[in-house]
């Protein structure tokens, strides 16, 4: 009797509607299989699961054009054994995302992953100088936390467009990174 394949499971470091899920699913696309993206939040999260065997591929940023190394990537993969076996490049198109009734001049903060906020310094520089920025996990789960009242009403988030659609945000300002094009390197790592 023939063996059966178990599904294909993808860990990804961001939450629903992050880059790295965007990446994940062109990858997943691109093998011709129906794989399940477990959202993993960061590399630390993709990478343990990978070594317990949760998932049996991990995908997360390793570099970016503007902002540089990925500085989490490299603490996390410092941690884990894993075999890099691809990788996937990105135009990230980053947007300025808040509620639906925040207007720019409500924005008294700024809250993404730190790669994100490091892509879009200039912009931020000229626009919103005064302006608290927040370090936040992952670009998508900023957009989820404005959602769910995590962050105040007159924070803004940085993160991919389809976070808009996704959790019910609205766009301010679509392209705001400094790079055009803004590329990004994500790693498919298996155990």
């Amino acid at each position: 009797m023939a063996k059966k394949i178990k599904k294909l499971n993808i860990g990804v470091s961001g939450d629903k509607g992050s880059f790295s899920e965007e990446a994940g699913i062109l990858y997943s696309a691109g093998l011709g299989a129906g794989a399940k993206i477990l959202y993993l939040i960061d590399m630390e999260g993709v990478l343990s699961a990978l070594n317990s065997g949760v998932i049996n591929l991990g995908i997360f940023p390793v570099v970016n054009s503007r902002g540089g190394l990925v500085h989490p990537a490299f603490k996390a993969m410092g941690k884990y054994r894993f075999n890099m076996i691809d990788e996937i490049w990105l135009d990230v198109k980053q947007c300025l995302i808040s509620k639906r009734s925040i207007k720019k001049a409500d924005i008294k903060g700024i809250a993404s992953h730190s790669q994100s906020l490091a892509q879009c310094e200039r912009y931020l520089q000229k626009n919103f100088p005064g302006v608290k920025l927040i370090e936040w996990e992952d670009t998508a789960k900023a957009a989820r936390d404005l959602k769910e009242g995590k962050l105040k009403n007159d924070i803004a988030v940085i993160a991919p467009a389809r976070c808009a659609d996704i959790y019910g945000l609205k766009i301010l300002e679509a392209n705001i990174q400094d790079a055009h094009p803004n590329l990004t390197t994500f790693i498919v790592v298996k155990k």
